[in-house]
């Protein structure tokens, strides 16, 4: 078994809930291809080191089935955070009918008798500002499933969901290349006691593809990168998760993967606590600089 390691735990808002600073990101062991001995290695070995966020979400295949299957006898370890609002058989997308129902079949993969966050995932502004899909997860928590409701997304949408006030966390894309939301929303989210979880905190590596990676989730923030004209050298991995998991009003970083190495290295990156104000200031001064109204990246 993996020692447990000291990772800073924070107030996810004014819920109660305390999460891990570093979560673990869930997608990747949705893929079908991945070995099940080496998921069930990884998933426990992650909560062995200290990480008691896990994220996951309908749209991220095996994951959550995966999740139930090798953790549920876990379950008082790990704050579970899913997404929900689409892909259920003979139920319209972004639906009242369809939120009650994803949440339903969350429940019964994960084998758990609650879901702790669960998050619209990516939904436009039009579909929020309609209501029912906030009304079906209010229900949910006063029934017991969902302890605390969120929005998961970028941009106009998320700026809605932080002005209506009726969530009580977000997620959002920051880090080093998406900077957009860290002063409109990140921050008065803290201060408005929601919990914020950073999506994308290392911004999809683009510094381990030296040509353009076309087509790939990573595109645009190697462009941003190359713009930026930043260079760290063998700490940009480092670099990236400090910045963006000691950024106001970030109360978690969520980072997937499918190798306990690289969560190790993301635990002891942690543990080196905040860059200095001087790093800090130079992305920051970057991405202002260069910003060719780069918007949140969904």
């Amino acid at each position: 078994m993996t020692t447990a390691t000291t990772i800073p735990q924070r107030a996810y808002g004014s819920t109660g809930l305390w999460v891990s600073s570093l979560g673990f990101g869930a997608g990747k062991i949705g893929d079908a291809e991945l070995d099940e001995a080496l998921v069930e290695r990884l998933l426990n070995e992650t909560l062995d080191l200290g990480i008691t966020l896990i994220d996951t979400a309908r749209g991220y295949g095996l994951s959550e089935e995966r999740i139930g299957r090798h953790i549920a006898h876990r379950r008082s370890a790990y704050v579970l955070s899913t997404k929900v609002g689409y892909s259920i058989d003979g139920v319209v997308d972004w639906t009242y009918d369809c939120i009650l129902a994803g949440v339903e079949r969350a429940l019964r993969l994960m084998r758990t008798d609650h879901l702790d966050i669960a998050h619209l995932h990516s939904c436009p502004k039009e579909t929020l500002e309609r209501g029912e899909v906030i009304e079906a997860l209010d229900r949910c928590v006063g029934d017991g499933k969902i302890r605390f409701t969120a929005y998961s997304g970028d941009n106009e949408p998320l700026e809605w969901a932080l002005a209506s006030r009726r969530f009580r966390g977000l997620m959002c894309s920051v880090n080093m290349f998406d900077q957009r939301a860290m002063d409109k929303v990140v921050a008065p989210a803290g201060k408005r006691g929601l919990g914020v979880i950073a999506k994308r905190p290392i911004g999809n590596a683009p510094w381990l593809h030296a040509n353009q990676p076309t087509g790939r989730y990573c595109e645009q923030y190697w462009l941003r990168m190359k713009a930026m004209g930043l260079d760290f050298g063998a700490d940009w991995a480092d670099t990236a998760l400090r910045f963006t998991a000691f950024t106001d009003g970030v109360t978690s970083c969520i980072v997937g993967g499918r190798n306990i190495e690289h969560v190790r290295s993301n635990v002891a990156s942690i543990a080196r606590g905040p860059l200095s104000s001087d790093v800090v200031f130079k992305i920051r001064a970057a991405f202002a600089q260069h910003d060719n109204n780069w918007t949140g990246q969904v």
